[in-house]
């Protein structure tokens, strides 16, 4: 069947270094990151050589000040990029979101000397982040975490197990959130720990039914010191810096979501228009072109919210409960639109042969991670009807 080059998607950028920036991550995702995802997936091997690139390309500090390194780009085009990238290889977009939020703690909430001494590494020097919140038995209930730091003269000793990590094991520097005080969110602190900190060490991958070439690991913390210098905001502070990091996080999530869902529609169209049954393509029939017209709805409707969401935080102005939304739709979507790929593609939809199987099992976890999309659900219902009753 001949090749059918997807069309970009047509965005409305705000500037024309912005535009430029498109056309640089298009290239990349293009030469670079699409020619060997499918056989990189398959093999399990996390493409650190690509990270490298981005790097130096300047594309993993994008949203933060240039000062350290950073690319002094609005959400509302970094996002843009997760979702180009994404549409090549989630692997690389959501690596890409998580490097991201890594490094905001340190950004956001670090003191001046703590980010020009560290951020021009994280930012542009090559290194790549971790965020370790999640443990074995606190996923949704964040604020239940166990890990915890003592005070040892002028060292933190942390001690206890981070789970679901992405870049487990691989990453340079990890953001931690530990217990330093009283139970609940008041008594957790965040801490920026290098990734060959003695006592630090990480778990044998889990094995996943999907994003198989992004390691996901348990990183363990045996007794690992770090100086007080390495605490990230105040003592007590880590649970809102957390909290502040997701909702960027989630909005990195969105874009990610609606790039594999554009490449699954993209998948879509060129099979269908190509195949032929009949006696004409399949993209004739009627039931057919619904299906890729409920598709491209879907997409632009998800793309539309993120960008939304995007520019309020862009703005200045509160936009959880956007960035929510976001994350809620945009991940049932990509969820939507890869089964439909699928489906669409028939018996070649279901083998290996063709990367809609793969995209329907990548969409799946997308609906879980950063907050599942029941915690979204929660989250944006406490914005309309206020907390639970007690």
């Amino acid at each position: 069947m001949p090749d059918r080059a997807p069309q970009p998607v047509d965005r409305q950028l705000p500037t024309d270094e912005a535009r430029d920036l498109i056309s640089l991550v298009r290239d990349i995702a293009q030469r670079e990151v699409a020619p060997t995802a499918a056989e990189e997936e398959d093999a399990g091997r996390f493409p650190r050589e690509l990270f490298t690139l981005l790097s130096e390309s300047g594309l993993l500090g994008l949203p933060y000040d240039p000062e350290h390194g950073g690319g002094d780009q609005p959400y509302e085009v970094y996002l843009q990029v997760l979702e180009e990238l994404a549409m090549a290889r989630l692997t690389v977009g959501l690596g890409v979101s998580v490097h991201t939020l890594a490094c905001y703690a340190l950004a956001a909430f670090g003191a001046k000397e703590q980010q020009a001494e560290h951020l021009p590494a994280m930012l542009g020097g090559g290194l790549l982040g971790a965020y370790c919140l999640s443990e074995p038995a606190s996923g949704s209930d964040a604020a239940s975490l166990r890990t915890k730091a003592v005070r040892d003269g002028d060292d933190w000793v942390i001690t206890g197990t981070k789970a679901w990590i992405t870049h487990g094991g691989v990453a340079d520097f990890c953001t931690v959130m530990a217990r330093t005080g009283e139970e609940g969110p008041r008594g957790i602190t965040a801490f920026l720990v290098p990734g060959d900190a003695e006592g630090l060490s990480a778990a044998v991958p889990e094995k996943k039914m999907g994003m198989k070439g992004s390691p996901t690991a348990q990183v363990h913390f045996d007794g690992v010191r770090v100086p007080d210098a390495r605490r990230v905001g105040e003592e007590g502070q880590g649970f809102a810096i957390a909290l502040s990091a997701l909702d960027g996080g989630r909005l990195g999530i969105a874009a990610c979501a609606i790039g594999l869902a554009q490449a699954a529609l993209d998948e879509a169209l060129g099979y269908a228009t190509e195949r032929r049954q009949f006696g004409k393509p399949i993209a004739d029939f009627q039931g057919l072109r619904f299906m890729l017209a409920d598709m491209a709805t879907q997409i632009e409707a998800g793309r539309a919210l993120y960008l939304a969401a995007a520019r309020l935080r862009d703005a200045g102005r509160p936009f959880a409960k956007q960035a929510a939304m976001a994350k809620l739709h945009c991940t049932d979507t990509a969820m939507r639109v890869t089964t439909d790929a699928v489906q669409i593609l028939g018996g070649y939809g279901y083998t290996a042969d063709f990367p809609a199987e793969r995209y329907m099992r990548e969409a799946k976890v997308l609906q879980i991670v950063e907050g599942t999309n029941q915690i979204q659900r929660m989250v944006i219902a406490r914005h309309l009807a206020g907390p639970e009753t007690r």
